[in-house]
């Protein structure tokens, strides 16, 4: 009896072992999204003219997703632009996205860096 309650032990310490290494693969391959560097902007747009641009803005305003317009073009983007605010880049998600380009034939998204671009407001 003693050797059974003894196997029973080990084979519970070598699963506890085996289980927190899967929990942290599982952290180290980034189950969730990468942090996103302080000097980087999440951007949409790419649309041609203003109204398009009023028309995306408003439609991210019913999303609850604050975003800025960003004055002048910006390097090697043509079109017009939106800089999403930081406490909105979780919120435009690839599903959001697909959904606003299917009403927004030209939306583009980049992540770019944030040093030099001047907004709107």
């Amino acid at each position: 009896m003693r050797w059974l309650f003894l196997l029973l032990l080990v084979l519970n310490v070598f699963y506890y072992v085996w289980h927190q290494q899967e929990i942290r693969l599982l952290r180290e391959t980034g189950v969730s999204a990468p942090p996103r560097r302080r000097d980087e902007c999440l951007v949409v747009g790419g649309v041609a003219g203003q109204a398009q641009l009023d028309a995306l803005r408003q439609r991210l305003l019913s999303l609850d997703i604050a975003t800025l317009p960003v004055a002048g073009q910006l390097p090697g983007a043509e079109g017009r632009w939106l800089k999403v605010a930081p406490e909105s880049e979780r919120l435009l998600d690839q599903t959001v996205l697909s959904a606003l380009s299917n009403d927004f034939k030209d939306l583009k998204h980049k992540i770019i860096f944030c040093q030099g671009i001047a907004t709107g407001e």
